[in-house]
């Protein structure tokens, strides 16, 4: 079956079929194919297979009504696996893609059978309706895919360009601005994939430093804001526990901490930075949170800005509250709190008007001590064989353009079939970095096809997703968008394992 266009519905639990302007079905998810049979897996099915005479009109003829007068749902009827008829209220919606049209076609979860029972107008009515918000879950999801893979790019190129220049060279202050204004935009894609997304994120077997994060951070934060008038005080745990978190979403995470204290400081004023290890022989409490007895890492934030007033202070967790002004969103320690509480951990805030504020988060840790590794510009250097694998070529340009600048060997692949090829003609592939969502054969797909035909070969996934559940927990991971410096550590860390 061919596939002419991204399908991000392939583990969603309803049918689901995808569609060209000539009523092809480009794609179809595993519940479609339970639904309809294999008359959807040849390599060219069309809708007119399963499609019932009792809808009054061809396929050909009902999208060309559809497109006239466009509705986001439609009582029509299939033929099922079987002999059966499927008689379903089905949501359509087209968008374009690389200049061609394309339908999508989803069947409710419960398309089993024929609608019936109860009030046919309000349960059309509310399966339109449900149906509606899945398409827009589904337009979000792409969205902010497409919007990840834009801001992977120009991060990375940006970032590797800003590694090289002097502090000096006249284009540097414009290319600081390029990199905030990215970030700024990751910000906004981030939210959007949190919205959209549906699964919550497991965290995975290897331990991360928090001291190694907090202070990428804090030089990251240093770059992308003026902040000359400020004192900065770093001071870091020398024998951190480890602990595990997923380092993109917590460095964001901080970013908002840290762009809230500059906030509240007027003129000269000082940020401190501090980790610590924590071992809780029973029960405590600070603040709101409420930390069981065992082992955690801390990094607290603390400003002597202007503060936090009494009666504001219990509400600046809420989602939307903001005491900033109307530009503002009002989502920045909203977003921390879930970042933080879906790690297991806690956020406490303590702060009095005009006297300051400190911000403390707790993560669970193992009593571990990991080794401080301090990371140079040479001990990010390799001399391996890399095969980057995206359906986007800006990303494989801009992956193929740090790796190599730094001493890897790098071969590229646009696809999953292309990528298996690649690797059979080169037996000297130490590492291969592929995408997870792509056209015709998936990220997923791939890794299971390199597991079974090449187990010794070591794989990272990248994605402006997270992990759905059940993922191989062996296999390593990074958030899009990512800097060059995100992306060289992660590659050097894998071949290290």
């Amino acid at each position: 079956m061919k596939s002419s266009a991204v399908f991000q519905l392939e583990n969603a639990g309803w049918p689901a079929l995808l569609l060209d302007s000539s009523t092809t079905i480009c794609r179809a998810n595993p519940a479609a194919i339970r639904l309809f049979g294999p008359t959807l897996e040849g390599s060219t099915p069309l809708l007119a297979a399963i499609w019932s005479e009792g809808n009054g009109t061809t396929p050909e003829q009902f999208l060309a009504q559809w497109e006239r007068s466009p509705s986001p749902a439609a009582l029509l009827r299939f033929h099922s696996r079987g002999g059966g008829t499927v008689t379903a209220s089905a949501s359509i919606c087209s968008f374009l893609k690389d200049g061609q049209k394309y339908f999508l076609l989803q069947l409710p979860p419960d398309s089993a059978g024929p609608v019936s029972g109860g009030d046919g107008h309000a349960a059309e009515t509310s399966l339109a309706h449900q149906q509606k918000l899945e398409c827009a879950l589904q337009l979000a999801r792409t969205v902010a895919l497409d919007f990840n893979n834009a801001l992977t790019s120009i991060l990375g190129h940006t970032s590797l360009v800003l590694s090289q220049l002097e502090p000096t060279h006249p284009w540097r202050a414009s290319l600081l601005e390029v990199e905030k204004s990215a970030s700024k935009a990751a910000e906004i894609a981030n939210d959007l994939g949190m919205f959209s997304r549906q699964e919550r994120e497991p965290l995975g077997k290897s331990t991360s430093n928090l001291n190694q994060l907090a202070q990428r951070t804090v030089e990251m934060f240093q770059r992308q804001t003026p902040t000359a008038t400020i004192d900065w005080n770093v001071l870091l745990e020398k024998r951190l526990f480890g602990s595990r978190f997923d380092e993109a979403k917590l460095q964001q995470a901080l970013m908002r901490i840290l762009e809230n204290a500059v906030q509240s400081i007027r003129g000269h004023g000082r940020i401190a930075v501090q980790t610590r290890n924590l071992e809780l022989a029973e029960r405590a409490q600070d603040q709101n949170v409420q930390l069981a007895a065992g082992a955690y890492v801390s990094v607290e934030i603390s400003d002597d800005g202007e503060g936090i007033a009494p009666d504001v202070l219990p509400r600046v967790f809420e989602p939307f509250f903001t005491t900033k002004g109307k530009n503002h969103r009002g989502l920045g320690l909203a977003l921390v709190y879930g970042v933080v509480t879906n790690l297991g951990g806690g956020v406490a805030i303590s702060s009095r008007g005009g006297a300051g504020t400190s911000v403390r988060v707790y993560l669970p840790a193992e009593s571990q001590v990991l080794k401080e590794n301090g990371v140079s510009s040479d001990d990010l250097r390799g001399h391996q064989t890399i095969l980057m694998v995206d359906d986007e070529d800006l990303l494989l340009t801009m992956g193929q353009t740090i790796l190599s600048a730094y001493g890897y060997r790098v071969l590229t692949a646009n696809s999953g079939p292309k990528a298996l090829q690649t690797l059979s003609a080169n037996r000297s592939i130490d590492l291969v970095i592929t995408d997870l969502v792509m056209p015709a054969m998936s990220g997923r797909e791939l890794v299971e096809n390199i597991h079974q035909s090449s187990p010794a070969t070591r794989i990272l996934c990248t994605s402006g997703y997270v992990w759905p559940a059940g993922h191989r927990s062996d296999t390593a991971y990074l958030q899009k968008p990512f800097t060059s410096q995100d992306l060289l550590l992660k590659v050097k860390q894998v071949l290290a394992g």
